[in-house]
This record gives C-alpha cells, sequence and structure tokens, in this order.
C-alpha cells in the first residue's frame, strides 16, 4: 500500500512547523537518507529525511504552508510495483490521532495509507467539544503546563490542533474569561492581571503613524518563555568584578603559540569568551549545589557543567549548548563554539544542541555594555551576564593602577541556590578568571 510521509516532530515542544521548500517533486525517485524537504520551525530550518525507498506518488502539503501540525500528511511514497491510481483521494487528508511531541519521532514518520475501516456498530465515539471527549480534555504537554501556570480552565477552550487538540496558540490567545475559578488551592501564588489587550494598545498610537508585523514563530516562543521565567522563577541577582589583566596575558601567549596550517593560518583564536564558558563550568564543579534543577518532584543535581552561550541571530536568538564544558580545553571549547555559532546564525542547529543545558552565558560586552542582569532561561537555575572589559583606575594595596575590569552579574534561581551558595559560585569563577593558569591545571 502507499505510504504516508509524516510531518515530523523536529523538537520535543514542536506541535506545527512551515513547510518552507520541498527537494523532491512528484514523480522522482527516492532512497532513504535522500533529502525530500526543509522544515521551519520556531527555532530552525532543519532538513526531512526520506526512511525508506520509492516514488512522491503526490505532495499533499504546497511548499510555503505554514502551521502544518504534526503527524499531519504532507506526501505520499509509492513502493515497488504501485502506480499513482493506487493512491486514494487525500486532498483534505485527515489528521492523525495526537501524540505527546516528546513522544513524537526525531525522523520523518512513515504509516500506511488503508482503506477507512468500517465503524463498529457497538459502541458509538464519544462526542467531542472544545478538545474534548468523553470528559477527557486532549491538550498538548506544553499547552496544559502553561495554562497551569496562566490559570487558565482549559474545559473552556476551543482547540485548534488535530481532532480539536488545545495547543500553545489556544492557550496564549485565551481570554480573561477562560480564566478558572478565583477558589484555588492553599498556598497556591496569585494569578497575575491580564496583559493589555491589542486593541487597546493601538489606541494610543495614531493611525498610520506604525505598521503591524506579524510575530514569526522564534519570538512568539522567546516572548512565551521568558514570561513563564519571569513569572514563575523567583530571580534574584549577584554583581562581581573581575580583574582581566593576567587573562588577556595569557589568552594573548596561547593565540601566538597556536599550531599553523600550511597557510600559516592559526589553529585556533581563543576569545575572553572562550575563557569565561571554561572557568564558569569549573566553577560550577567547584561548587556543586549550584549546578541544580528545581523541579516539583525534587532538585536535579547535574554531574557535569552543560554551559550555554546566548547567540545573537535575526529576530532572535539561539543558547547552543557545550556539553561536559568542564572536561574541555580552552581550544576545544573555542572551535566548538565558533561551529554553534556559526550554523546558529543560519539556523541550522539540530534541537539537541540549543536544548537543555545546566547554565547558560549572555555577553554582550563586545557592544560596549559594562553591565546588565539577564533572564533565567528554564530549566536553568542560574545565567552569568557578561560586559565589557573597560580599562579603570583601581587601588593595588596602596597605589592606583589603570587595569581592565570585567563586571559580571549573576541571575539566580531563588528556589535552587540561595544567597550565599550564589556568592560562593561567583567567587569561585572570578578565581578562575583573574588566575587563568587554574583552567588548565
Amino acid at each position: 500500500m502507499p505510504t504516508n510521509i509524516l510531518m515530523p516532530a523536529l523538537s520535543p515542544t514542536m506541535e506545527k512547523g512551515k513547510l518552507a521548500k520541498w527537494l523532491k517533486k512528484e514523480g522522482d525517485s527516492v532512497k532513504s537518507g535522500d533529502i525530500l524537504a526543509e522544515i521551519e520551525t520556531d527555532k530552525a530550518t532543519m532538513e526531512v529525511e526520506a526512511v525508506d525507498e520509492g516514488v512522491v506518488g503526490k505532495i499533499l502539503i504546497a511548499e510555503g504552508t505554514d502551521d502544518v501540525a504534526v503527524n499531519t500528511p504532507i506526501a505520499v511514497l509509492l513502493g515497488e510495483g504501485e502506480k499513482a491510481s493506487d493512491i486514494k483521494a487525500q486532498a483534505a487528508p485527515a489528521a492523525p490521532k495526537p501524540a505527546a511531541p516528546a513522544a513524537a519521532p526525531a525522523s520523518p514518520a512513515t504509516a500506511k495509507a488503508e482503506a477507512p475501516a468500517a465503524k463498529p456498530q457497538a459502541a458509538a465515539p464519544a462526542a467531542k467539544t472544545n478538545g474534548q471527549a468523553g470528559g477527557r480534555v486532549f491538550v498538548s504537554p506544553l499547552a496544559r503546563r502553561i495554562a497551569r501556570e496562566k490559570g487558565i480552565d482549559l474545559a473552556g477552550l476551543q482547540g485548534s490542533g488535530p481532532h480539536g487538540r488545545i495547543v500553545l496558540k489556544d492557550v496564549e490567545t485565551a481570554k480573561p474569561g477562560a480564566k478558572a475559578p478565583a477558589a484555588a488551592a492553599a498556598g497556591a501564588p496569585a494569578q497575575l492581571a491580564a496583559p493589555m489587550a491589542d486593541d487597546a494598545i493601538v489606541k494610543l498610537f495614531e493611525p498610520g503613524s506604525f505598521e503591524v508585523v506579524p510575530h514569526d514563530g522564534m519570538r512568539k516562543i522567546i516572548a512565551s518563555r521568558l514570561m513563564q521565567a519571569k513569572q514563575t522563577i523567583p530571580h534574584f541577582y549577584l554583581t562581581i568584578t573581575c580583574d582581566l589583566e593576567n587573562l588577556l596575558g595569557v589568552r594573548e601567549r596561547l593565540n601566538a603559540h597556536a599550531p599553523r596550517d600550511k597557510e600559516k593560518n592559526p589553529a585556533w583564536k581563543l576569545s575572553v569568551n572562550d575563557f569565561v564558558i571554561k572557568a564558569m563550568a569549573l566553577a560550577l564543579q567547584r561548587v556543586p549545589d549550584a549546578n541544580a534543577t528545581w523541579t516539583e518532584g525534587g532538585m536535579l543535581k547535574h554531574r557535569h557543567s552543560d554551559v550555554g552561550v546566548a547567540v545573537a541571530i535575526e529576530g532572535g536568538l539561539f543558547t547552543p549548548v557545550i556539553r561536559k564544558a568542564e572536561t574541555k580545553t580552552l581550544s576545544a571549547i573555542s572551535l566548538e563554539m565558533k561551529d554553534l555559532a556559526a550554523r546558529a546564525r543560519k539556523r541550522r542547529l539540530a534541537p539537541h544542541e540549543y536544548q537543555g543545558g545546566t547554565t547558560a552565558i549572555s555577553n554582550l560586552g563586545m557592544f560596549g555594555i559594562e553591565n546588565f542582569s539577564a533572564v533565567i532561561n528554564p530549566p536553568h537555575a542560574t545565567i552569568l551576564a557578561v560586559g565589557a572589559g573597560e580599562k579603570k583606575p583601581v587601588v593595588v594595596g596602596d597605589k592606583i593602577e589603570i587595569r581592565t575590569q570585567m563586571m559580571c552579574t549573576l541571575s539566580v534561581d531563588h528556589r535552587v541556590v540561595d544567597g550565599a551558595l550564589g556568592a560562593q559560585l561567583l567567587q569561585a569563577f572570578k578565581v578562575l578568571i583573574e588566575e587563568p593558569a587554574l583552567m588548565m591545571a
């Protein structure tokens, strides 16, 4: 039987994607591993591979189509001996049964196209309204979590996903009337006021004095996650100043002695940020209680320092992760970071390269920013905001010297890290930055 090629889930939270481009056309032969299409998610453009061989019999979803739900048939693959006439009418393919995104396959899923089976007469299916069937609410895990955090009653929502499933968009656009009753369990946090409505905001500005630029998927996800972070994570902030004179000297000498190829190009060129990544990774190993993640069931104590590093791209940012950074040399970190950053700017990172991590670093020093506070990116418990290294007069003993100073601010999840523990982490970081030879011990 002809095989349906389904819209794949390219990340645990993906519910919909854009079918950006078909790389095969109807009638083309394909084999396992061939690239069929490009899919745009909220974070990246990724390639979809064929998992079987055959001929593309019919394309069901045109390229450029937005908001294609995960597991929706996007094309039909014909096997050996099968003809286009074997394809049943699929102008409007029925959406498949909803599946939790976390359990969806990361590669293109396939399913045999079969003639509809006769419905059994013994029991009729339960009626379904507002994303419910037989009293059960069909909702994606992400939408359920955000609804719970915002106090939104799922029973009052109309789902727009497959089979009326409630998805993130439905929760984000829920009106205040969809909120759960005011009565809440003892100890539950008070609900925040609803944000200002769009039409109320627009009325504040003169007509014709602005244009409306629709949010893309990345901007929506950034807004959702940062709102979640500020509403659910009790932030506090610690700032410390690090002396960079020793580090800059070590960096200069290491770069000068980097191996060179036949064209005299160095094998690496270390940046201050490479030292910051390594120092943060080692500091978390020296203060292991700060290398943790909050869950309602218990604290996750991490064995390794997986350091995310914010990379600005057009319209948003990525936070690719350097895994087990405490085990890697400065040159290895530098080369890996350059590769991740380059692919991030092209939106070519795979989900496992930017998801997870145990902490993060955001460096705005290259823009001349002296000091700032970053928003924690869940599930992290900390994020280090790094400012510019600037020459300043500093009291050294009884003398005033001009030395390069760098201010760093640690944003901390107070559920995980208390003030004294956060201070210990920053102090360990400062020691490593000011005595960079310790990073190579």
